[in-house]
């Protein structure tokens, strides 16, 4: 399943973002709302990311964290803080992704309120380009939040 979302991730990236949607949309149709908690949460990350409704990029970016959620729950591995690494990774994004929704939104203590979260989760980022970017991007919006409430 994993290889299939990626497949259309890749297409998405290409900027087929309709093809994508539709794709994103069958694939969630066979994992369904009890699926595999690492395979709704990644779908569902990436299929905010296709919608052209804030309301609807929203509700899935929620589903997302509601999926990556039960995933940090799991008994810790050995020598590890609770969850699994693929879950905390995801966490500085999804609520990044979720603080950007409510500022579209115009809910700024939300927006906030994620982007404390996205922070306070950063740890897990690896200190690569994706974390870099993460962190680069929950800076920003932390600014753009911050300049909007003076």
């Amino acid at each position: 399943m994993m290889t299939r979302i990626g497949q259309v991730i890749m297409l998405h990236h290409g900027g087929d973002r309709e093809e994508a949607r539709g794709r994103f949309l069958a694939l969630w149709s066979e994992i369904g709302e009890d699926g595999d908690p690492l395979h709704r949460c990644t779908l569902a990350h990436y299929m905010a990311d296709t919608q052209d409704d804030p309301v609807d990029e929203l509700a899935w970016d929620l589903r997302a964290l509601s999926a990556a959620e039960e995933l940090t729950v799991l008994p810790p591995a050995p020598g590890t803080p609770g969850g699994t690494p693929a879950a905390r990774a995801f966490l500085p994004s999804l609520h990044l992704n979720l603080a950007a929704d409510y500022d579209r939104l115009g809910r700024p203590e939300a927006a906030r309120s994620h982007v404390r979260r996205a922070r306070g989760a950063m740890a897990a980022l690896g200190d690569d380009r994706y974390g870099r970017s993460v962190r680069d991007a929950i800076g920003r919006l932390e600014q753009r939040l911050t300049d909007k409430s003076t």
